[in-house]
């Protein structure tokens, strides 16, 4: 048997009564959203710069069109970002980077140790400095 669809329109009786959220532009009396006034569209705005739903800013449908425009508009004249990037770490990171606390991986070879890396680097210079005197000598005799 088929299971009946939801009722939309009445929140459900769950022993709480709902209070409706008002409208920041109810509450301060606003008449026109303008693009231009970027603090007041910013608080319709989510912090990664997302425009709210209207459950959450309670704004009713013609005030939501509205502030919707507005914003767009804002975005289009570099008033507003449309995006605004939040850095957040997602899953292990060791699994990429092999920074992981259980110890190197066996798959993996170990970096040379920094002493050995630089007693070769020396090496080199030395032969590279040998070199030159030695081009620098033949060309002054």
């Amino acid at each position: 048997m088929a299971k009946p669809p939801p009722r939309r329109g009445k929140p459900k009786d769950n022993g709480r009564k709902l209070k409706k959220k008002v409208s920041i532009l109810d509450s301060e009396s606003v008449e026109y959203v303008d693009w231009k006034d970027v603090n007041l569209l910013r608080r319709f705005m989510s912090d990664r710069a997302k425009i709210r739903a209207r459950r959450v800013s309670g704004n009713d449908t013609q005030q939501q069109r509205e502030v919707a425009k507005a914003i767009k508009n804002a975005r289009e004249m570099a008033l507003l970002p449309y995006t605004s990037r939040v850095t957040t770490q997602r899953g292990r990171r060791s699994d990429r980077d092999g920074d992981d606390r259980r110890g190197p991986r066996p798959d993996r070879e170990r970096p040379e140790s920094t002493e050995s890396a630089d007693a070769a680097a020396a090496e080199e210079f030395e032969a590279i400095e040998a070199t030159e005197d030695a081009v620098v000598e033949e060309a002054t005799s």
